[in-house]
C-alpha cells in the first residue's frame, strides 16, 4: 500500500462501526433483524462521501485566497 485515504473513506472501517452499533443496539434490545450490515455500511459510506463533497464545496466558496 503506497497511497494513503483518510479515514472515512475505509469501507474497513465503516463496516467496524456497523457492526459495533449493531452489536450494542442488539445489546440493549433495540431490534435490527431486518437490516443488513453490508446495505448499510454501504448506505453511510455514500452518505459520508455526499457530505464530505458538499464539506469541501463549501470550503472553496468561503476561502479566501485563489487557487493557483
Amino acid at each position: 500500500m503506497t497511497t494513503a485515504k483518510p479515514w472515512y473513506l475505509s469501507r474497513t472501517i465503516w463496516a467496524s462501526i456497523v457492526a459495533v452499533l449493531s452489536g450494542g443496539a442488539g445489546y440493549f434490545g433495540i431490534p435490527i433483524g431486518g437490516v443488513e450490515n453490508g446495505e448499510l455500511t454501504d448506505a453511510l459510506l455514500q452518505a459520508v462521501s455526499a457530505v464530505a463533497g458538499l464539506v469541501a464545496i463549501l470550503g472553496r466558496l468561503g476561502a479566501k485566497d485563489r487557487i493557483g
